[in-house]
């Protein structure tokens, strides 16, 4: 874009710096996913949705969610979170209940099965997320940078 183009009041050019963050940025929104995907399917052949349903299960207080707030955790649509419990129900780790306080809404319920599968794949998980985001981020403050991307995230 021309630096000469005019911008709203009050609105500045990015710096040089503020520039190739934001580029950095945006390649490693589009990378990071698919890679941590490829290392899970690679390495213990499972999905990064499969592992990422299974753990939100196993972080339930309970080991089962209702499959709206299943597919909120996991930034899916219900439908999508359908395809995916009815893949996990056909492997053994997860069974589907319907909800006693609504007779239209359902359950995922974590199976001892997908607990064992997700503590089978963890180690790989964990392996992958070390490498290609944590050993990047020496004498980075971790909970300032968390804090801000939360708060990218959850802007209306």
């Amino acid at each position: 874009m021309s630096a000469t183009a005019a911008l709203p009041a009050g609105l500045t050019p990015l710096s040089t710096e503020e520039e190739a963050l934001m580029r950095a940025f945006g390649r490693m929104m589009q990378v990071l996913p698919k890679a941590l995907n490829a290392d899970l399917e690679r390495d213990q052949r499972m999905s990064a949705s499969e592992y990422t349903a299974l753990r939100h299960l196993s972080e339930s207080s309970s080991g089962m969610l209702r499959m709206s707030e299943l597919a909120q955790a996991c930034d899916m649509s219900l439908s999508g979170m359908t395809r995916l419990t009815a893949k996990l129900e056909s492997l053994g780790y997860v069974t589907r209940i319907k909800c006693q306080d609504d007779a239209r809404g359902w359950n995922a319920v974590l199976t001892d099965a997908g607990l064992a599968r997700l503590e089978q794949a963890w180690p790989a998980h964990l392996a992958s997320v070390r490498r290609r985001i944590f050993d990047h981020l020496e004498g980075i403050d971790l909970a300032k940078l968390a804090a801000a991307l939360d708060s990218m995230a959850n802007q209306p």
